[in-house]
């Protein structure tokens, strides 16, 4: 059961390892592109390409997917990222319940967005728990862990593709663990959780008075979506990918241009950061050298 790109490494590693996938649950296809087309979602992409039955149902709660499940009577339902609340009585259709793959060291960053608020948050070390899933928000008992590092450069998006490889070998070994009866279920701490809520346009705009690392970390924690934003000359410009400036410069104002070589802005605290790749209204992404052929910045000119 599952929806976007993070789940699909996982339907190849369960067929990779013997399992038998007997069917696979998505979101319903959606409206992209100029043209408002049916899109499908990955998961089903990657289930039709192994032939496998997708079933699509807009609610859990109707009964419709509960008939599903009885009639398949599987063993096991393994859940990545499917994006609807399971009752229970679905929770509990399956032999051995519902095993869920969450981005997260559990129980920090339950939620939505556990990858990127890992990376807002600059953190030094995240990775993938699988949990026995209940009726709450991702407080099941946590079943197996995998860690890594958090390179103090990788945006969310890089961290992202990590973790979902990650994850697809942390559920074949879950599995592993269940059929021979070795899984330890443990009690999460409710004490050391925090909650990872879904990221919106609101959190884009950069506040140049902060200091250069919190931005810096919101920058790569928004790459590639929905991205951090300044006001240039009265125009929007997104920042996919920053660096740490050196430079010290006390007498600027926060957001004032004190390099164009690298481009280099004037954070809170006399830090700076370096704008690596940026994107104009109506334009492509680039790098700052990219863009600065075609835009000339003067030093003193200040974003908002």
């Amino acid at each position: 059961m599952g929806t976007p790109e993070f789940a699909v490494p996982a339907i190849d590693s369960i067929i990779e390892a013997g399992h038998e996938i007997a069917a696979v649950f998505s979101q319903p296809d959606k409206p992209k592109g100029r043209g408002y087309a049916l899109t499908p979602p990955p998961v089903k992409v990657k289930a039709l390409e192994h032939s496998i039955p997708v079933y699509q149902p807009v609610t859990m709660k109707d009964g419709e997917a509960l008939k599903i499940f009885e009639e398949i009577r599987p063993d096991v339902a393994v859940v990545i990222a499917y994006g609807k609340i399971l009752p229970k009585e679905i929770l509990d259709a399956p032999k051995y319940g519902c095993i869920n793959v969450h981005a997260s060291l559990l129980p920090k960053y339950r939620g939505a967005a556990p990858i990127q608020w890992s990376v807002i948050d600059g953190e030094s070390r995240t990775g993938v728990t699988t949990m026995q899933m209940d009726v709450g928000l991702d407080t099941g008992d946590m079943l197996m862990k995998c860690e890594t590092g958090i390179d103090p450069n990788e945006t969310a998006g890089e961290l992202h593709d990590r973790l979902s490889e990650m994850g697809a070998t942390l559920v074949v070994e879950t599995l592993e663990a269940l059929e021979k009866g070795e899984l330890k279920p443990q009690k999460q701490d409710d004490s050391q959780s925090c909650y990872a809520k879904m990221l919106t346009r609101e959190l884009c705009a950069v506040d140049w008075s902060r200091n250069a690392r919190d931005i810096h970390n919101q920058i790569r924690g928004l790459s590639p979506w929905p991205v951090a934003v300044a006001v240039l000359e009265g125009k929007k410009l997104k920042i996919h990918r920053s660096a740490l400036s050196d430079m010290k410069n006390h007498s600027a104002k926060c957001g004032e241009v004190i390099s164009t070589n690298p481009l280099t802005v004037k954070c809170g605290g006399g830090s700076a950061i370096v704008l690596l790749e940026v994107q104009a209204e109506g334009k492509k992404r680039m790098t700052s050298e990219d863009y600065l052929r075609g835009h000339k910045i003067e030093l003193g000119t200040v974003l908002q």
